[in-house]
């Protein structure tokens, strides 16, 4: 797997992390496939990324268009599974991930569903680097990939335009995750790869507003999230000892 040559040397990917999302490029749209979590995590996080970004820019949350004029960057994008719904939303859309086979699965899957979606195979240094502004950056299931979360949500941090939004969402690192999140999710149900997520790597909601208050952020609204199996859906709980998203803006 390789980088774009013009990738920073401080960037914070993990190229082992990054490999083992492109192996898996070629069934990211599969609801079935190794991306299935996400397929059933999507319409919940989609309705709270769109709540939140309305309550910041007065918009109304129900508007079809609610996100028009709104730039808008996913960082860590994959194949596309959330830039495609915020297209739609009427955004003007930016999707970047490492991974050249992860874009590329990503623009076909946008050109055949008719959607105009920016793709580019590069990293947030290197988008921060070349002065690229937004109004929302998102950082979905990314943090506890990355090197150096303080880095990365400076990083982040200084593409939000005054009065723009940091959405990100990640996994605690607590026992009940590891049982939940990796020995679970990965092991038992099969939903994930084996290795997927490593614990020392998880981040506490505690370590997340840290790297927002370092980065100049100002942490917002939180929620947890929680998988129900009886109705085979994830729900959105006030406790964050698993999965959990949290918002931070710039003033």
């Amino acid at each position: 797997m390789s980088f774009p040559s013009s990738a920073p040397a401080t960037d914070t990917v993990d190229p082992g992390e990054i490999a083992r999302f492109a192996a898996m490029a070629a069934k990211w749209w599969d609801d079935d496939g190794p991306m299935r979590p996400l397929h059933k995590l999507n319409p919940m996080r989609l309705v709270w990324i769109k709540e939140a970004i309305a309550r910041r820019f007065a918009r109304a949350p129900k508007a079809a268009d609610a996100l028009t004029g709104l730039r808008i960057l996913d960082v860590g994008c994959g194949a596309g599974l959330i830039c495609e719904p915020l297209a739609r939303m009427r955004a003007t859309v930016v999707g970047i991930d490492p991974s050249a086979a992860v874009i590329e699965a990503a623009k076909l899957h946008a050109r055949q569903s008719g959607l105009t979606v920016d793709y580019r195979a590069a990293t947030a240094e290197t988008l921060a680097a070349a002065d690229e502004r937004f109004d929302v950056v998102l950082a979905l299931e990314v943090v506890e990939h990355v090197t150096d979360v303080g880095r990365f949500v400076a990083t982040c941090g200084e593409m939000i335009r005054p009065g723009g939004l940091l959405i990100a969402s990640t996994i605690n690192r607590t026992p009940k995750a590891f049982v939940l999140a990796i020995v679970g999710a990965e092991y038992v149900l099969r939903w994930l790869p084996r290795g997927t997520h490593t614990y020392d790597k998880l981040v506490t909601p505690d370590e997340l507003k840290a790297a927002f208050r370092g980065a100049g952020l100002t942490p917002g609204t939180e929620s947890g999230v929680m998988y129900v199996p009886f109705v085979d859906e994830f729900r959105l709980t006030p406790n964050l000892d698993v999965n959990y998203m949290m918002t931070a803006e710039r003033a």
